[in-house]
């Protein structure tokens, strides 16, 4: 696929459902994601467990009761004994506490159960573009830009640092703010945090055009500062 084809195939899975905004600007900050995304680990808030993520049970002294189990994308684990229980959207201890419960009903006394996230596959950060390593990678605690694009080994030669848009639904709208790498890399600007389901593209030196075509079509915030072309 090229890069326009790459620019244009995320475009037309982030204009889902939104609504036609403004012009291009340039982002100073940009608001978080709606309050179930806010639970990123290691946000300030205590991560809540999300559908595919992989956890780590145990049960002390009751070893045959240990299992790492994937959440369904019903939000359910099975578990020996106790069978199907709810756990998307519980804290780890909210979890522990629902599987002790219903182990201490009928077959264990006072159980001390721990559960551990092996893989938040919840919470992933969509790479492209002009990238060393375009992929999905997972965030396993607080992630700025800068790092999110380190996971992917980089910008590419090609890139433009001052091109690197960010994808995000607020307040159940796809939205849409660009970033300055290089600006950020100075202390200039602040490296915002990316949360679970952000798609960042940075841009490449032959792209401005596309970028501009997809930023003018979603919505901006108002804290935006106008970036001329």
């Amino acid at each position: 696929m090229s890069w326009r084809n790459s620019i244009c195939a995320l475009a037309l899975a982030a204009l889902t459902g939104c609504a036609s905004g403004g012009g291009i600007e340039h982002a100073t900050s940009l608001p978080p994601p709606d309050p179930a995304a806010l639970a990123t680990i290691g946000s300030g808030a205590e991560y809540r467990i999300g559908p595919l993520d992989q956890l780590d049970i145990s049960v002390f002294q009751a070893p045959e009761l240990a299992r790492s189990v994937q959440v369904d994308a019903a939000g359910q684990i099975t578990m020996p004994l106790i069978g199907s229980i709810p756990a998307a959207g519980k804290t780890l201890r909210e979890l522990q506490a629902s599987i002790a419960s219903a182990l201490s009903a009928k077959y264990l006394q006072s159980p001390e159960v721990t559960v551990v996230v092996k893989e938040y596959a919840s919470q992933r950060v969509t790479l492209d573009g002009a990238v060393t390593a375009p992929g999905v990678y997972p965030i396993r605690g607080r992630t700025t830009l800068l790092q999110a694009v380190a996971m992917s080994k980089g910008p590419t030669r090609l890139a433009n640092d001052s091109e690197v848009v960010v994808f995000r639904t607020v307040n159940g709208q796809r939205m849409a703010a660009r970033f300055d790498l290089s600006a950020i890399r100075k202390g200039e600007a602040d490296d915002p945090e990316i949360y679970g389901n952000d798609i960042v593209v940075v841009g490449s030196s032959g792209a401005r055009s596309v970028l501009r075509e997809v930023l003018g079509l979603l919505p901006v915030f108002s804290v935006f500062r106008p970036l001329i072309f």
